[in-house]
């Protein structure tokens, strides 16, 4: 099965744009609403990696709230979350973390722009001690009413929404940020993953 033109470009002008060294970890999310948004804001802003720790047997991932966009990341189930965002240290990242907390700041005050991980937790309890003792920079979304926080997909739209105004800001939405060879890669992926849904296989019936 071919793939159109048209289809095509748009594939590679949304590679173009990806941004590697913007990434999403999710700590325990598990309402399918909240992790399905919070996927589809990753991909509209541009994020290409978002990983997740999720105790349960399958990540709730909603098709009609992600609108597809969930085929358009690359998703890391991650064992454990310490380790997982070490790891990511190690590769130059910065840790950020969203947290009510009396040391955090203004999410609006931090740059986005080099390597950094956005973290976010589980809506009842937040982000774990555990994993905030490894952050960076702890953020915090200014708040006038009774609410203390915000629902997570929520927070992360608007945290990521800063990202991107700030990258787009400095030009990194106009140059490719994927090396060549992996961006062919993600498109024979991505390409080859809609021809087996059309033929309704899977890859593993392929």
């Amino acid at each position: 099965m071919v793939v159109l033109k048209s289809r095509a470009e748009r594939i590679q002008a949304v590679l173009a744009r990806r941004q590697p060294t913007l990434r999403v970890f999710m700590e325990e999310v598990v309402n399918e609403h909240n992790f399905s948004a919070i996927l589809r804001t990753a991909d509209a802003v541009g994020v290409l990696h978002v990983h997740y720790v999720y105790s349960r047997s399958s990540p709730p991932i909603h098709p009609r709230i992600t609108q597809g966009t969930h085929h358009w990341l690359v998703l890391h189930r991650e064992e454990n979350a310490r380790a997982a965002l070490g790891q990511l240290r190690n590769e130059g990242f910065r840790i950020l973390v969203t947290r009510v907390d009396p040391s955090a700041r203004d999410f609006r005050e931090v740059d986005y722009t080099g390597k950094v991980v956005v973290v976010v937790g589980n809506e009842h309890e937040g982000v774990s001690p555990e994993v905030a003792a490894l952050a960076d920079e702890l953020l915090w979304i200014p708040m006038v009413g009774m609410a203390r926080s915000l629902n997570v997909s929520v927070a992360t739209a608007l945290v990521l929404y800063e990202a991107f105004r700030q990258r787009e800001a400095k030009g990194m939405y106009a140059t490719p940020q994927l090396p060549e060879e992996e961006a062919r890669a993600l498109f024979d992926r991505w390409t080859l993953g809609r021809r087996l849904a059309q033929r309704g296989l899977s890859r593993e019936g392929s």
